[in-house]
């Protein structure tokens, strides 16, 4: 499988916040940011050895059960549904944190089988390691979560927020979509899932007989490879496939959204919209289609531009408004009838 690369700088150009998002995030797409942690104690640990990275997590790991994904040596590290689609191919296992740290940099505890854990949130988990290995590009208030295990390839899907994920052992490589190939993915169920997003059925069955417009999205598939100290700025909605592909990998990334106006996110507006919209008529869905490419999705500006700002009530600054639309809001749900 052949695509471009996104956007590649050097980690080194990057020094603060501001920078990271007016050259990075701002533009809204991928780019590549290579050794934005090779300096990290992490990184240095894991170059090393697997014994010094199992060394390493062990000092911050605190005492609790993580869910680990365990696979059969058949399935070969790709983690996805069972034939049918009812079940997975893959078994669901709880464990304690350092347990699975173990099993993962001591191969022989788990035999042929391959082992998985993800976004496991340092602050209830790795009780300093954010102090450690610090993030300057980003607030402090934004945590970091680790993802480890052996070779695995986890399929096509998409975040609702914004992530910068920084490989610290071993390689990855990040396979790319833009959200809008989303209809020629062959998107799975979206309420039963392996890890909590749907997933592209089409980016991960490689069947083009049984998902003929998966061409189309190939022609704008973008595909990243990182090596540890490397890190990939993400988007959200951008749908990624992710291969693990050296016999210990980890990752360290960091969920945040980047634009956010305040605590509501823009999923919740879309299974709102889903259950009070996708059934009724064609030509009323167009209609409302014009409603929110004017007052939501704004391409010529703007709603209220041809009055002066005084008048634009609560469609002015989203900033100051934003508390009194959304108690509209909470106002009209409470109040169905």
């Amino acid at each position: 499988m052949t695509g471009h690369s996104p956007a590649t700088i050097d980690g080194a150009s990057l020094r603060d916040p501001a920078q990271f998002y007016a050259e990075v995030v701002a533009g809204c797409r991928p780019v590549i940011i290579r050794g934005l942690v090779t300096q990290w104690p992490i990184t240095r640990a894991a170059t090393h050895s697997d014994q010094a990275l199992s060394a390493y997590l062990d000092q911050f790991a605190a005492t609790g059960d993580v869910e680990a994904f365990i696979g059969s040596p058949q399935i070969k590290g790709t983690y996805y549904y069972n034939d049918d689609l009812a079940g997975f191919n893959f078994e669901r296992r709880t464990m304690q944190l350092r347990d699975a740290i173990a099993a993962i940099l001591s191969p022989p505890a788990m035999g042929d089988d391959t082992i998985y854990i993800g976004s496991i949130p340092a602050e209830a988990y790795l009780t300093g390691f954010a102090q450690a290995n610090p993030m300057p590009l980003l607030a402090p208030a934004i945590a970091p979560r680790l993802w480890l295990g052996h070779a695995s390839t986890v399929s096509a899907h998409y975040d609702t927020l914004d992530n910068l994920a920084c490989v610290v052992a071993g390689e990855r490589r990040f396979t790319l979509f833009p959200p809008d190939t989303i209809g020629n993915l062959y998107v799975g169920p979206i309420d039963h899932t392996m890890a909590g997003q749907p997933v592209s059925l089409a980016a991960s069955s490689g069947d083009a007989g049984a998902y003929p417009r998966f061409a189309h999205a190939r022609e704008r598939m973008l595909v990243a490879d990182l090596a540890a100290g490397d890190a990939l700025y993400l988007p959200k909605l951008w749908w990624h496939k992710v291969e693990a592909t050296a016999p210990v990998n980890g990752l360290v990334n960091y969920w945040w959204d980047a634009f956010a106006a305040g605590p509501d996110s823009p999923y919740t507006a879309l299974l709102l919209a889903m259950i009070t919209m996708s059934e009724r008529p064609l030509a009323e869905r167009n209609a409302w289609r014009a409603f929110f490419d004017h007052y939501v999705f704004r391409q010529d500006g703007h709603p209220l531009a041809h009055l002066p700002p005084d008048k634009h009530g609560l469609l002015g600054p989203l900033r100051q408004n934003y508390g009194a639309i959304r108690a509209r809001v909470m106002h009209l749900l409470r109040n169905l009838h």
